[in-house]
C-alpha cells in the first residue's frame, strides 16, 4: 500500500483514538526506516559523508572531548541495528556537538535585558526571564539552530528566532559539517527517538538525560541525497497532517455546536420528535452530556408532561410533614431544626404542581441521615458485613460486600444497619458518589465515609437517586465539602440540599422516562465504542501492512 493510499484513507479511521497522532509517529517511523522514499543506487553511501565528518571533527579538535564522553574508540562501535544499503549507523557525538546551556539561580534571571530561553518556552507560553548577559557568550542559540530539551519535556527544536541565551536544561546540537548532513533530518530523527530518550532518561523529582547518554545516542544515516529526499517527503506529510487534524477539529467544533443546538432543542421542547435529534447519526453528542441532559431536564419537570388530575406535590408533601411531626412527638424523636424552608416552597422554573424541600424533612424521621462506623477494626471470620466508599454502585452488586467487622464493633452503630433498597452517599473522599443496597446486604453496616439516606413513601427511592445524581445537587455536595485529611461532607449540610419534589404519579412517569432514555444512551455509547474499536483496529492494519 502506498502512503498517499493510507491517507485518502483517513476517514475510515479517523474516530480511532489519536488517529493524526499516530499518522505522525508512522511517517517518522518509516523515514528512519528507509521506507518512505525510493532508494537510488547513484547516491554517495554514507560512509563517504561519515568520513568527512570525521575528518572535519579532527580538525576543529573536538573530537578527543567528544570520544572521551561517549567512551567509545569509534563512533560506530557495537552499533548493530540493521540499515539499508548505503545507511550507516553511527552515534549522535559522530555528527554533532552537543553544547549545554548556561545554569542560572533564581536570582539572576531579570524582568528585563537579553531573553533567556527555558523549556517551558518552548512547549508553552510560559513566562519569559532576562539576564544582563550580552549575547557573545558561547551559550546562546540563533535562528536555525538545532536544540533539545533534555529535562521534565523532552524534545527537539530548529530555533526560529530570535537570538537568545538558552538555559541549562537545553542542549544546543552543533553539527560538525552541515555539508554533509541535513539539519532537517536529524531534527525529525530526533522527534521519532524522543520517547525513547525519555525512557532512557533518569531522576526522582524530575525526568532528565544525561549528556554522555545522549552522545551514545545510536543514529542511522541515509545518503545525504536520500536525507533531502526524505526531509522533502515528512514535511509534505505531515503538512497533511495538519491540515487533517485541522479539518478534525473544525468539524469536532461542527458537531458540538449542533450537539450544543440539539440539547437546547430538546430542553425547550422534550417532545418524542425533538428527541431524537438527541441520538442524530450526523453527529455525535458525548453520552456523558446526554445522561447530564437527561437528569437536568428529569428535576426541572421538562422530561414528561404533567397531568392536572395529579395531586399537588405542595398538599402532599404537607401532609407528609404532619405525619412526620406526629412521630417525632407520639415517639420522643429528636429533631434536629433546619433553616426555614418558606423560601423553598415557589420556584419559578417549576411546574406549578411541584414544590422544593429540604431532604431532611424527606426521610424517614426514624431513620435520619446519618453515617456509619467509625473505627471498623480488621476483617472477622463471619463477621457483620461492611459497606465501604468503594462498594457504592447503582447496580450489578456482588452478593455481599467483601470486608466484615466484628459484631461488637457494629452494635453501638444499630441505627446504621441496613435493611435493604437505602441510598448510600459517599461523604469523604470520592464526594457525591452514589448507591443503592441491594436486599441481599440487609444487616450490614457502613462506615464513616458514607451516609445513608432514607426517603419517606411519598418520595419515590428511584426519584431521589435521580435528584442527587444531577450536576446542581453534585454541585451544591462539592461547594459544601470541607477540605481536613481529606474532602469531606458534613451530614448537615446534606440535610439542607434543596429537593424539587413533582406529585408522586409524576415521579413515577419521570423515572420510568429516564430508564428509557437511558438505556438509548448505554446503546448509543455501545455503538460509539465498537466504531472507535473498529477504527483502531483498521489503523492498525495498515500500519502493519506500511511497516512490514
Amino acid at each position: 500500500m502506498k502512503q498517499e493510499t493510507f491517507f485518502k484513507k483517513f476517514d475510515q479511521f479517523a474516530d480511532a483514538p489519536d488517529a493524526v497522532a499516530k499518522m505522525r509517529e508512522l511517517v517518522l517511523e518509516l523515514a528512519i526506516q528507509g521506507k518512505l522514499v525510493a532508494q537510488d543506487g547513484t547516491d554517495e553511501p554514507a560512509r563517504k559523508q561519515l568520513e568527512r565528518i570525521a575528518a572535519k571533527k579532527l580538525k576543529t579538535g573536538r573530537v578527543a572531548r567528544v570520544k572521551a564522553r561517549a567512551g567509545a574508540s569509534s563512533a560506530t562501535e557495537d552499533i548493530e541495528t540493521y540499515v539499508p544499503d548505503g545507511w550507516e549507523n553511527t552515534s549522535l557525538a559522530a555528527l554533532v556537538t552537543v553544547l549545554n546551556g548556561r545554569a542560572y539561580s533564581k536570582d539572576e534571571l531579570l524582568e528585563a535585558g537579553t531573553p533567556v530561553l527555558r523549556v517551558g518556552n518552548l512547549f508553552t507560553s510560559k513566562h519569559w526571564y532576562y539576564s544582563d548577559l550580552e549575547l557573545e557568550l558561547d551559550k546562546y542559540c540563533d535562528t536555525g539552530d538545532l536544540i533539545f530539551a533534555w529535562s521534565a519535556s523532552f524534545g527537539p527544536f530548529i530555533w526560529p528566532g530570535p537570538k537568545v541565551i538558552y538555559h541549562y536544561h537545553i542542549w544546543k546540537l552543533e553539527l560538525h559539517s552541515e555539508a554533509d548532513l541535513h539539519k532537517g533530518y536529524l531534527y525529525w530523527f530526533l522527534q521519532n527517538k524522543t520517547q525513547e530518550i525519555r525512557r532512557a532518561g533518569h531522576g526522582v523529582s524530575m525526568l532528565h538525560m544525561t549528556k554522555e547518554k545522549m552522545e551514545k545516542l545510536e543514529v542511522v544515516l541515509p545518503p545525504l541525497a536520500e536525507q533531502k529526499r526524505i526531509v522533502a517527503k515528512v514535511d509534505e506529510l505531515m503538512a497533511l497532517c495538519d491540515r487533517l487534524e485541522a479539518q478534525q477539529q473544525e468539524r469536532e467544533t461542527r458537531h458540538a455546536a449542533l450537539a450544543r443546538a440539539s440539547l437546547a432543542r430538546f430542553a425547550d421542547a422534550p417532545t418524542p420528535a425533538n428527541l431524537n435529534f438527541l441520538f442524530h447519526p450526523s453527529y455525535d453528542i458525548s453520552p456523558a452530556d446526554l445522561r447530564k441532559s437527561i437528569l437536568t431536564l428529569a428535576v426541572q419537570g421538562k422530561l414528561v408532561p404533567q397531568d392536572p388530575n395529579d395531586e399537588d406535590a405542595r398538599a402532599m408533601i404537607d401532609r407528609a410533614m404532619a405525619e412526620r411531626q406526629q412521630t417525632i412527638k407520639t415517639k420522643s424523636l429528636r429533631r434536629k431544626e433546619l433553616d426555614d424552608s418558606v423560601d423553598l416552597f415557589v420556584h419559578a422554573d417549576l411546574p406549578s404542581s411541584w414544590c422544593v424541600e429540604r431532604i431532611a424533612n424527606l426521610v424517614d424521621p426514624e431513620n435520619t441521615i446519618s453515617y456509619g462506623v467509625l473505627v471498623p477494626g480488621i476483617d472477622v471470620p463471619d463477621g457483620i458485613p461492611f459497606v465501604r466508599a468503594q462498594d457504592l454502585r447503582l447496580a450489578n452488586h456482588p452478593l455481599r460486600p467483601n470486608k466484615t467487622i466484628a459484631p461488637e464493633i457494629e452494635k453501638p452503630y444499630a441505627r446504621t444497619r441496613l435493611t435493604g433498597g437505602e441510598i448510600l452517599l459517599c461523604v469523604v473522599g470520592s464526594i457525591g458518589k452514589l448507591g443503592v443496597v441491594p436486599d441481599s446486604w440487609a444487616g450490614a453496616n457502613i462506615a464513616r465515609a458514607v451516609a445513608r439516606i432514607k426517603p419517606i413513601p411519598d418520595v419515590l427511592r428511584d426519584y431521589l437517586l435521580l435528584v442527587l445524581q444531577e450536576q446542581s445537587v453534585q454541585n451544591y455536595f462539592t461547594s459544601t465539602t470541607r477540605t481536613l485529611a481529606q474532602p469531606t461532607l458534613n451530614v448537615g449540610m446534606i440535610e439542607q440540599t434543596p429537593i424539587p419534589i413533582p406529585p408522586l404519579a409524576e415521579q413515577r412517569r419521570i423515572v420510568a422516562k429516564v430508564e428509557q432514555l437511558m438505556a438509548l444512551v448505554d446503546e448509543l455509547e455501545s455503538q460509539l465504542a465498537d466504531s472507535r474499536a473498529i477504527a483502531k483496529d483498521l489503523l492498525s492494519a495498515l500500519i502493519a501492512e506500511l511497516t512490514s
